[in-house]
């Protein structure tokens, strides 16, 4: 199964060079026992562009598409066997990069 791994920040690029070298020595750990999939940081939410194009014609709007303290900030898509696996590297992943995650897994 793949999961879907959110991190959560409440500030804009503000990992540390510490807390970079941890996170890219988590992600050559996943690499190395299969469970990397894909992982990337984002750009803060006020580079957002949301997009609605339910209706006649596409609506571009600039910023969020929902206004709060905590963001996606990044994400990691890992591979696991089962929940408590993904759980337990989920949990090492939150204390490299010293943020909050969230886990939910693909459908």
């Amino acid at each position: 199964m793949q999961y879907f791994v959110s991190v959560i920040d409440d500030r804009t690029n503000s990992a540390t060079s510490e807390e970079m070298s941890a996170i890219d020595e988590f992600n050559r750990r996943l690499e190395a026992e299969g469970h990397w999939v894909f992982a990337g940081g984002l750009a803060a939410p006020s580079s957002a562009t949301v997009i609605d194009n339910r209706g006649g014609e596409a609506l571009f709007t600039d910023g969020p598409f929902l206004e709060s303290k905590e963001y996606l900030a990044g994400f990691w898509i890992m591979q696991a066997p089962d929940l408590d696996v993904a759980l337990k590297l989920a949990a090492e992943g939150s204390k490299a990069c010293n943020r909050r995650v969230e886990v939910r897994p693909f459908l």
